[in-house]
This record gives structure tokens, sequence and C-alpha cells, in this order.
């Protein structure tokens, strides 16, 4: 927390954070706290992640499988176990409200969880899901990170554009059902093949040759249709989502410049705070100093 003083200054409040928060090296929570957030820690857990990721895809291959399936199920339990044992820490030295209150720490938490399902009998379909431990590599890479929050803080505009995009799909779908669904059922037979044919062609796959000129032999007018859904959907609503993660990205890095801008300016000002402190010492010795010089001019002489 952050208090300001008689003077205006913000300062830090020390009382109103617990020890625990403060990575106290005192206790041996604080300092667990302190060895899991080195650089050398963080940089070995990455590691692993890449290594057993490596393992991973290696453990696809029936020859490798057939030469060294063993030593890669040992190096998968080793792995999982440090993982394990990582998530332990963390739950001991953040505290049962200090790990939940971090999502990346939940979202650890799930990965390893569902790396933990067995992989025999009914639930051997699950062992392809040890894969996804590749996927700490966004809590643990701290651009990843913001990537990642970047997307997040974006999903509410997004969810506009989705909206938008929904009911232009809707109203053109249920037009091409009538206007084409006779002749080609296969693709505008339905509304949910008309919406995945439209689908097709604001991807541009294949919407030329593959669909819409085959509908203009039987309708040659079929272009005043699809050329406006295009420049709708794929030019217009598309570059909607572009723009907003740039949006985004752009407003987290200056935030992220705004926070440090002010934590420069804490700093500065604590340094200034001591620098005049030790100014009005000094002149309270230099006026001692006078005075005594004072009081032995007027003495005795």
């Amino acid at each position: 927390m952050v208090s300001v003083d008689r003077n205006g200054n913000a300062q830090a409040d020390a009382r109103a954070t617990p020890p625990a928060e403060r990575g106290d090296s005192r206790t041996l929570r604080g300092r667990i706290r302190a060895w899991l957030e080195l650089s050398v820690v963080r940089n070995t857990i990455l590691g692993i992640i890449i290594f057993n990721a490596v393992t991973l895809g290696l453990s696809t291959s029936d020859t490798i499988q057939a030469e060294i399936g063993g030593f890669l199920r040992i190096v998968d339990r080793v792995v999982l176990t440090i993982f394990v044992f990582e998530i332990a820490l963390k739950f001991f030295a953040f505290g049962l409200v200090g790990f939940f209150r971090n999502p990346w720490n939940i979202f650890d938490l799930c990965i390893v969880g569902i790396s933990l399902f067995p992989a025999s009998g009914s639930l051997s379909a699950l062992r392809g899901l040890r894969v996804i431990r590749a996927l700490r590599l966004l809590s643990v890479v701290p651009q990843m990170r913001a990537v990642v929050q970047a997307l997040l803080d974006a999903l509410p505009g997004m969810g506009a554009v989705i909206l938008m995009l929904s009911i232009v799909y809707y109203v053109f779908a249920v037009m091409a059902t009538l206007m084409y669904g006779d002749t080609f059922d296969a693709w505008f037979g339905t509304l949910g093949r008309s919406m995945y044919s439209l689908f097709q062609i604001m991807t541009l796959e294949s919407w030329s040759m593959g669909i819409v000129r085959p509908v203009m032999e039987v309708y040659p007018m079929a272009w005043a249709f699809f050329v406006p859904f295009i420049v709708i959907t794929a030019f217009s609503v598309l570059n909607l989502f572009i723009g907003l993660l740039v949006n985004t990205m752009q407003s987290a890095v200056e935030d992220d410049t705004e926070a440090e801008f002010e934590k420069l300016q804490l700093l500065v000002r604590s340094e200034t705070d001591q620098v005049d402190s030790h100014v009005l010492d000094l002149r309270e010795e230099i006026r001692a100093l006078r005075e005594e010089l004072r009081a032995n001019r007027a003495g005795p002489t």
C-alpha cells in the first residue's frame, strides 16, 4: 500500500503488507518465496518445460519408442514430479489465499493436475493431454504473459464485434438459403450449411473456383451477393479484431511504462527526502558549531 505523509509525499506502508507478502527473509516461507522468484530458478523451470515438450514430441515416434521408450517414460515422470514439487512449494510459500490470488498459479495448477490423470485403461486417451504442459511457457515467460493478458483484456470489445459478425452471418445465411438452397443443396441447403459455406468464403479458401463461380454459372448476378459479404466480413470486421488487439497491447505497454515511471518517481522522491534530511542535519550541526565558537569567543580571554 502507498500512503501520503503531511508533506503530500507518497510512501510505502510496510505495516499493511503481511510478512509472507513482503518476502520476509527471516521466515522459512519468505526464504522459499525469494528462492522461487530467483531468475536462476525460473530459467531452470523454463528449460525443463522446453525439454519436456521435446521429449513428448519424441514419444510420438514408434521408432524412438522402440529404442528409448522406457527412458522417455522415466523422464516424463521425473519432470512431472518436479512440477508437482514446485506447485507444493508455491502453496507453502504464498499460502492458500496468496496462491489462488495469482491467476497464473491457478493456470499452472490446472495444467499439472491434468497431467496427473492416469494414462492407462479407460483413460489412456488422456495421455495426449501431457503435451499441454508446454503451455506453462505462457506463465513462465513474462512477454507471453503480457500477450495473454492483452487477449483477455480485449475480450469485452471482441464480444461486441463477434455479436455484430453473428448478425451479419445470420442475415446472409438466410438470404443464401432462400436464393441458392434449392439448386446447391450441399452448400446452401440448410441454414447451418449456408453458415459453414459463408465461413469458408470469409476465409478466402477456394471461395472463387470452389463455390462462387459454380453458383454464378446458374445465377450470373450472384457476385452482387458474395462480394459485399466478403468486403464486410473478411476486410472490415476481421480488421476490427486486429485493431482491438493492437490497441489493447498498446494500452498494456503504456500502463507498464506508467507504472515503472511512478516507481521511479517514488524512488527519486524518497532519495530526495533522505538528502533533505541529511542537509537539515548538517545545518543543525553547523549552527551548533557556530554557537559553540561564539560561546568560546565570548568567554574569558
